[in-house]
């Protein structure tokens, strides 16, 4: 017999018979199904016994796919979840190229059963990274048409029935470690979205995406860690008892978990609790942080991390000045701190601190000073092998040897995700978390990007102990005991400059992309120096610099005025040196337009969506009352900042 086919079930009645159905509607016949069932109290069995499978004792989906291995006939086992249909030629198409290729063993991709834009998206994804990392971590996407050898299933003693999540992951690792492995491009098999429906994009995200880096590392997690709930949960009193004699059986024979420590929280569920002194002591942890009472590090210093987004200089600029001070003298016997940034902040990072470590990072694509989404994010997923894999080898490896307390994250998503996957609580220090943590103002007709934002920030910046955000605009916070507001953070060099007003305006871009402000700055009797477009060189009233960190503060000092887009510390900067601002937002990035606008609202300048000659115009003979506007704001140092973000290092630093 060519193939066997293995499914393992529990009360699946909903599910198997499309599968059983799909399987036997296939051209190619010359295969047997064996069921590996685990009790079920449904239809399930009868089910499958009607469609002539062969069925076997299940458990645990190891153990039930290596029961029905066991009386496999087939040479090649082709092991398949419940809630999933073949496509058609699926069995034909994934034997002619298994054997093509001479594999030993492979993966089909998959489809959502589902109409959702949102989940063939997702879907697509996922095949995108098992066939990105093929040949670097060959990867499953769940149990969806793992083919192997019945030999090397047997060599390889079959699926680890210890594990209770990620087996699939773990099988495919470890024979595909030294034989031949591939995703197989023509067989798609068509997949449920229950799980997605009934736990939410949110969890399904944290629990692959925890259960993924750990594997890239060598780890597996178990469903405990990951919350992950089997659905197969008891219907009344008898099973229950049945199903929670075999769990403790399972767990005994195989060290998962104590049987005694088995206890059901309600009809729905069962949970084990490890009452050990780390637990108690994690508890009293949580305790002093809800009292806001240090926990100190005794003899020892703190260890941090601290990450920074690399893209644009205002992220680096506004940690450089945080570093400096954890950095200074006084502060060397209490911090060992090490830097991880890329790109751009990476490099001025690198010239100012030692332990500074590069990165992999994302970058915004821009066009005619627009967002391109789609663009941003396909260069982002091309990046993401590579940046997974360097990243892990820098990120967790440097945690792995220094044990850090804390990691504080300037907007730099791998900290958070590191944050997560070892236990060490973060602190969010930027200025974008205005948009989560406060009732902001925004234009209405921008809805949808806020909802978008959001979105974004939250999966970048996951879950921190505590966000210090720091902003020129200070709506209601809402909640003042997870997140604080404090003013921008400045530069030594911008507040001892002293403010004169030149016959010049300055301007600064954050992409080269926006060709129509330089075609009508041309059009103006007016000088302008201008910074963004990496190029030096004087275009009639236009002279253009390249990026200095000493002249473009002399240039800004001096100037009468600043058009900008919406970056934060460029606007913040010009509102302590009392410059007024015209304010052109990248088209689609939220943060520049909620910032450019809050400049209109206050009263420091103008935003404009697009730049034309008339709006500039106006708001080049309005500087005056800009100017007055700008001279009722109060300036301060950061020192409030720093103090608070040494409290929360105190507080929230994690005790080995």
């Amino acid at each position: 017999m060519k193939l066997s086919i293995i499914i393992p079930t529990y009360n699946e009645e909903e599910y198997l018979p499309s599968l059983l159905k799909s399987i036997e509607s296939q051209k190619f016949k010359d295969y047997e199904v064996i069921v590996a069932d685990a009790n079920s109290c449904d239809n399930t069995v009868k089910i499958a016994e009607n469609y002539g499978c062969t069925v076997v004792q299940g458990g645990m989906p190891g153990v039930g796919r290596n029961n029905g291995a066991k009386i496999a006939k087939g040479e090649i086992l082709l092991f398949l979840d419940s809630d999933l249909e073949l496509t058609q030629n699926y069995l034909i198409e994934m034997i002619e190229e298994f054997e093509a290729n001479e594999l030993d063993i492979g993966i089909t991709q998959i489809n959502p059963i589902s109409e959702k834009k949102r989940d063939k998206i997702l879907h697509d994804l996922a095949n995108w990274f098992m066939i990105a990392f093929e040949k670097i971590k060959p990867h499953g996407a769940g149990c969806y048409g793992i083919i192997c050898k019945k030999e090397l299933h047997e060599e390889y003693s079959g699926f680890n029935e210890k594990l209770t999540f990620g087996e699939d992951t773990d099988y495919i690792e470890r024979i595909a470690k030294n034989n031949k492995f591939k995703v197989l491009r023509n067989p798609i098999i068509n997949v449920s979205t229950r799980r997605l429906e009934e736990e939410g994009l949110g969890k399904l995200a944290m629990q692959y995406g925890k259960s993924t880096f750990n594997d890239l590392r060598g780890i597996r997690t178990s469903a405990e860690e990951l919350e992950y709930e089997f659905d197969h949960f008891p219907k009344d009193s008898l099973e229950k008892e049945d199903l929670l004699a075999k769990i403790k059986k399972i767990s005994d024979n195989h060290s998962i978990v104590k049987s005694e420590d088995l206890k059901y929280i309600d009809n729905k569920k069962l949970d084990s609790k490890k009452l050990d002194d780390k637990n108690l002591d994690n508890k009293k942890s949580e305790l002093k942080i809800t009292n806001n009472k240090p926990l100190k590090i005794e003899n020892q210093k703190i260890k941090i991390f601290y990450s920074v987004c690399g893209e644009g200089m205002g992220h680096a600029v506004r940690s450089g000045v945080i570093l400096e001070e954890l950095t200074k003298k006084e502060n060397k016997e209490k911090y060992d701190i090490y830097i991880f940034s890329s790109d751009r902040s990476y490099r001025y990072l690198k010239n100012k601190f030692d332990n500074v470590y590069e990165i992999g990072g994302f970058n915004t694509v821009y066009e005619n000073n627009e967002v391109k989404n789609k663009r941003t994010l396909l260069n982002a997923i091309k990046a993401t092998p590579n940046n997974l894999k360097e990243n892990y080898g820098i990120l967790f490896k440097k945690a792995r040897e220094v044990k850090p307390n804390i990691i504080i994250s300037d907007f730099e998503n791998y900290s958070s995700i590191l944050s997560k996957l070892i236990n060490v609580p973060l602190i969010s220090l930027d200025n974008i978390n205005i948009i989560t943590q406060t009732f902001i103002d925004y234009p209405p007709h921008h809805r949808q990007d806020m909802l978008k934002a959001k979105s974004v920030i939250r999966s970048y910046i996951m879950r921190p102990k505590r966000y210090i955000i720091t902003s020129y605009f200070f709506p209601k916070i809402k909640n003042p005991d997870k997140a604080t507001i404090y003013p921008p953070v400045i530069r030594d060099k911008i507040r001892n400059l002293k403010t004169s007003y030149g016959e010049y305006v300055f301007v600064y871009q954050t992409s080269n992309s926006n060709k129509e402000l330089i075609r009508i700055l041309k059009e103006f009797n007016e000088k302008f120096i201008v910074y963004g477009f990496n190029k030096e060189g004087i275009e009639g009233n236009l002279t253009f610099r390249k990026f200095n960190e000493d002249k473009i503060y002399e240039d800004m000092s001096n100037a009468k005025a600043v058009i900008t887009n919406g970056g934060f510390t460029l606007i913040s900067e010009a509102i302590y040196l009392k410059k007024p601002i015209y304010s052109i937002p990248a088209i689609g990035n939220f943060e520049q337009l909620l910032n450019g606008f809050y400049i209109d609202k206050l009263g420091y300048g103008e935003m404009h969506e697009k730049v034309n000659v008339s709006t500039l115009e106006n708001f080049l003979n309005n500087l005056n009352k800009y100017q007055k506007n700008l001279y009722n704001v109060k300036n301060s140092d950061n020192s409030g900042i720093i103090k608070e973000l040494k409290k929360s290092i105190e507080i929230f630093s994690k005790k080995y």
